[in-house]
């Protein structure tokens, strides 16, 4: 992400953010409530769109209007909280990611209904 700014209302959540993470790093993303860390985050997965600057993805610029689009470039997103559905594991947040894996809720797996 180079050069990223999202504002809403006038009111800037990102400002010329840029980070770099190559394949297999880990990236820790810290600062304190309010910071811009999920709107950041929410542009990478293409749940916004950032108001300037770009994504580059192996070098060519992207740009990411769906999660699904973002899954398609190999990013996944796993939310601190509760978004769509019940809470899952970190291994069935995973495979949702995966359109071939069957899904099987908690009550599934337990045998519970």
């Amino acid at each position: 992400m180079k050069g990223i700014s999202k504002s809403f209302h006038g009111i800037p959540a990102n400002q010329d953010i840029s980070f770099a993470i190559e394949s297999g790093e880990i990236l820790g993303l810290l600062g304190e409530n309010g910071a811009g860390k999920t709107t950041l985050m929410n542009i990478l997965y293409g749940l916004y769109q950032p108001d300037a600057g770009e994504i580059r993805i192996n070098g060519a610029s992207v740009r990411i209007h769906t999660p699904l689009e973002s899954i398609a470039h190999g990013i996944g997103m796993v939310h601190q909280h509760f978004m769509l559905i019940q809470n899952h594991s970190v291994l069935e947040n995973i495979a949702l990611s995966h359109k071939d894996t069957p899904f099987f809720s908690p009550h599934q797996r337990s045998g519970k209904k």
